[in-house]
């Protein structure tokens, strides 16, 4: 599912999913942050994606969300891009 409000995307996605959207979504490079919410809405991490991010940088964000992957079954990603 994806809804688009105001340069901000939502999507619904799995737990084995998550780490590979989250990777397709920061390769994309018009994104500025991501927020990983469970399937009640709580919000369980917020990543600011800045255009001078680097993979050393970004790898510990990716290994805590593919931490975060192995405990939720459903949530959804909100996606805030740049125009």
């Amino acid at each position: 599912m994806n809804e688009t409000e105001n340069n901000k995307d939502t999507y619904e996605t799995t737990g084995d999913e998550l780490l590979r959207k989250v990777k397709e979504l920061i390769r994309e490079g018009n994104v500025r942050k991501i927020t990983i919410r469970d399937k009640e809405g709580n919000v369980i991490i917020v990543i600011p994606v800045t255009v001078g991010v680097i993979g050393a940088v970004i790898a510990p964000v990716l290994a805590a969300v593919g931490a975060i992957a192995a405990l939720i079954t459903e949530c959804s990603i909100s996606v805030e891009r740049s125009e």
